[in-house]
């Protein structure tokens, strides 16, 4: 299939579409990336060529509408690790839950996963978090939200390949993941009772209203800022702060930051 390439005028078209749905930054050094990634749905499409994919997507209101959601898909990166940047979860572990369990804001230790991909972190948390519960009693829920509904299938099966698996140490690899029975996938699947402590949801952070009725002890906002312009930034931080309770705690990626910020 000759598919061409996609052109800068093309680019700058679906570029408009994707930063004002989503908020997502998509300079013109992203546009091998998307042309890469629109290969694959035109394949899907059985349509030949950018040229006839573009001319359908903005020519004919109903089939963006239904084409929308694929083009958000495509358009957002989803990398993420188990136990990435551990020495956030050492804080979650050693500071942030101990003080809430001396004085609890509420029946559940609520944590907000925000952006969260394949479903990594918020497994990660969950593990911190039921380790913690081998120690002390308390109960623990996790929000976990994507703006990708693909990602978020993947979440929701809970299953990784093995070698994905590796930064997880070794003790809760033994407690938490159920291994294939057939060993030929080499996969793992996260154990149901971590499983049953999250609930998986779409999200977009450029909605007015969130629609969550949840405040949160804690809010793990991890490498998404990068993602967005300043004053994309101050809006989403703003809503999230709305849903963090007094004196929660927010974590950030290492290399991202908070300052300039009106909160």
């Amino acid at each position: 299939m000759e598919t061409q390439t996609l052109t800068a005028s093309q680019f700058a078209d679906f570029q408009r579409v994707i930063t004002s749905t989503l908020g997502i930054k998509m300079p013109p050094t992203k546009q091998v990336m998307l042309q890469s990634r629109l290969h694959h749905r035109l394949r899907e499409l059985g349509i030949e060529t950018f040229d006839e994919y573009h001319a359908r997507f903005f020519g004919d209101a109903g089939h963006q509408a239904a084409e929308l959601e694929h083009l958000l898909n495509l358009a957002t990166t989803n990398k993420t690790d188990f136990f990435r940047e551990p020495d956030h979860f050492d804080v979650l572990a050693r500071e942030v839950l101990p003080a809430w369990l001396r004085a609890p804001s509420g029946p559940v230790f609520a944590v907000w996963c925000a952006g969260c991909a394949t479903g990594e972190e918020a497994y990660t948390i969950a593990m911190v978090l039921a380790e913690q519960r081998r120690t002390f009693s308390f109960e623990f829920f996790i929000r976990a939200t994507d703006v990708s509904t693909r990602v978020l299938e993947t979440a929701r099966n809970a299953v990784y390949a093995e070698d994905h698996a590796e930064p997880i140490p070794l003790a809760l690899r033994q407690r938490y993941l159920l291994r294939s029975r057939d060993r030929a996938t080499r996969q793992v699947r996260i154990a149901p009772e971590l499983r049953e402590r999250v609930r998986f949801g779409h999200l977009n952070f450029l909605s007015p209203d969130f629609g969550m009725r949840e405040v949160f002890d804690v809010v793990f906002f991890r490498n998404v800022m990068i993602y967005f312009d300043r004053e994309t930034q101050q809006q989403v931080v703003a809503k999230i702060c709305r849903q963090l309770r007094t004196g929660g705690k927010l974590f950030i990626a290492h290399s991202e930051t908070l300052q300039g910020l009106a909160l």
